[in-house]
């Protein structure tokens, strides 16, 4: 029974909580991402992704820092880039 409260728990911080906060710990960056903990050491130690450390200690990330590593190498529709051509001849 415990387990389904800690699920319970987990998704409405997912769900709720995330979405309102500009920073995120480690651990919530872990979530938003949807990445193992090995990945996101992989990005801070890179310096792939861009982080804050207080005090040299936990791990903070932007929420829109973290967004804009998800949006690169973004693949476009053909939709949209068969607009982007259409506007551009029209020029």
């Amino acid at each position: 029974m415990e387990k389904n409260t800690l699920s319970i728990s987990d998704e409405f911080q997912n769900m709720v909580i995330l979405p309102q906060k500009e920073m995120l710990s480690f651990k919530q960056a872990l979530d938003y991402l949807d990445v193992s903990i090995s990945m996101l050491y992989k990005l801070t130690s890179s310096r792939l992704i861009t982080y804050s450390k207080p005090n040299g200690g936990k791990l903070y990330f932007k929420k829109s820092d973290l967004d804009d590593w998800m949006k690169q190498n973004e693949l476009k529709s053909i939709r949209v880039l068969e607009n982007e051509i259409n506007n551009h001849l029209k020029k």
